[in-house]
């Protein structure tokens, strides 16, 4: 065979091998590499622009959804006290109730978090009409005669300040009073020591009897049941924590129909009472310097205007039984929130304010620096990908070249072994017919 002949089966042999395998290959090689860096730059675009309009809709039906769940809450806690009215006026009844109504919340114990299930009522009281405790179960022990007390005179309430009794005995059968959240105030440098704030919600219903009111009964609420519908939530994550840090900026709270932070990350912002029962002093322009310099920053939105404007409006909205989002500056801070109402009514918490609401807020500066830092990570390791792949179809592409060389220059060695040697040499015609015919 000549050597052009050789030549030209080489190449129309690799030239095969070519287009049915080296081809093919590049090109996926190619649209993996491609692909991999475009789905790098669309995380990384997704992850810079966290608060896009989906990503604030989201947040608001998050904030719609614990608000229903803080409503629903409220409603099963206003169904069992009218259900106390009809128990037997017994402590051993009332210790079984409160037993049955348990429910789980997270909580610390030394260093581990763990599930615990922990009674929704820390009393139980059944007070005469003159405003006298009759029966008192305090977490789950029957109050002796001398420790029982006249609750019409609010000096004479734990906290010393309490009107329960005067707000329910007018009450019609079947309403129900509902305290605001009620406790000691914690300060910032307490809370810094580790001290968090513990309140109680009071629900107090009329008991009637043959000669019309015979008194009150009202179940006590531990704050921490409460509490744990915001603590637990970041606004942008689907986990619930322990309780989330005010420090990263994301966290949710709870603001009641006054307008006071009732549950937040950080408890010194919780109104509260001093130990004479004094309500601790809300920030205003004038009043923050020097309540702050005490540790005192007890948060009302509707007082917050000079902070920032959209504060009382975000108030005054949600009041009117709205949700919504808006943004607003706090300690140097653009804070955007979204809000929902707590559709829960009763006689002190009239429709449509009702009792509160929810709010979610992301701290849009901190947010965004995190957002463009994971960013910077995603574009790192889309580029590491992308030379990776590079790398591979490089080598790839010289070990196929190898193969085919190998290849074709055996199918070259056995295609001559095949084809006897002179076949491929022109015809040669006998001449011996033409000297028959002569």
């Amino acid at each position: 065979m000549s050597e052009t002949k050789k030549d030209k089966q080489f190449f129309t042999v690799g030239g095969v091998f070519f287009l049915l395998i080296v081809i093919p290959l590049s090109l996926m090689a190619f649209l993996i590499a491609n692909g991999m860096f475009k789905l790098g730059v669309t995380i990384k675009e997704r992850a810079v622009n966290v608060l896009d309009q989906k990503s604030q809709e989201e947040i608001k039906i998050r904030a719609i959804n614990t608000a229903e769940e803080v409503a629903n809450f409220l409603n099963e806690r206003k169904k069992d006290v009218l259900t106390a009215t009809i128990l037997p006026a017994n402590d051993i009844v009332y210790k079984q109730f409160l037993k049955e109504s348990n429910k789980t919340i997270w909580i610390k114990d030394g260093k581990k978090i763990r599930l615990t299930s922990a009674p929704v009522y820390t009393e139980m009281s059944l007070i005469d009409k003159t405003g006298r405790e009759t029966i008192k179960i305090v977490n789950g022990h029957t109050m002796t005669a001398d420790k029982l007390k006249n609750v019409s005179n609010s000096a004479s309430t734990a906290y010393k300040m309490e009107t329960y009794f005067a707000k329910t005995k007018d009450l019609n059968k079947g309403d129900v009073y509902v305290s605001p959240v009620t406790g000691w105030y914690v300060t910032k440098q307490e809370f810094e020591k580790g001290k968090s704030f513990s309140g109680v919600v009071r629900f107090a219903t009329p008991v009637f009897g043959k000669e019309g009111f015979a008194g009150i009964i009202v179940l006590t609420l531990d704050y921490r049941h409460l509490a744990k519908y915001t603590n637990q939530v970041i606004p942008t994550q689907a986990d619930q924590v322990l309780k989330a840090d005010a420090s990263t900026g994301n966290y949710a709270y709870m603001i009641d129909s006054r307008g006071f932070v009732i549950v937040h990350p950080n408890d010194f912002h919780i109104g509260g009472l001093t130990k004479e029962g004094i309500p601790v002093q809300s920030l205003t322009e004038k009043t923050a310097s020097a309540l702050m310099k005490n540790g005192e920053e007890v948060l009302n939105f509707n007082m917050m205007g000079y902070t920032d404007t959209n504060l009382p409006l975000i108030a005054k909205d949600a009041a009117a039984g709205n949700a919504g989002t808006k943004s607003y500056k706090f300690g140097g801070h653009t804070i955007f929130v979204a809000y929902a109402p707590i559709k829960f009514y009763a006689a002190s918490y009239p429709a449509p304010a009702g009792f509160g609401w929810v709010g979610m807020g992301i701290d849009v500066e901190k947010y965004n620096e995190a957002a463009i830092k994971a960013s910077k990570s995603i574009d790192k390791e889309a580029k590491s990908w992308t030379a990776t792949i590079i790398f591979i179809l490089i080598a790839s592409m010289i070990i196929l070249f190898l193969i085919m060389w190998l290849l074709v220059r055996g199918i070259n060695r056995s295609i001559q072994s095949e084809v006897p040697e002179g076949s491929q040499s022109p015809l040669a015609f006998d001449d011996d017919d033409e000297d028959d015919d002569k």
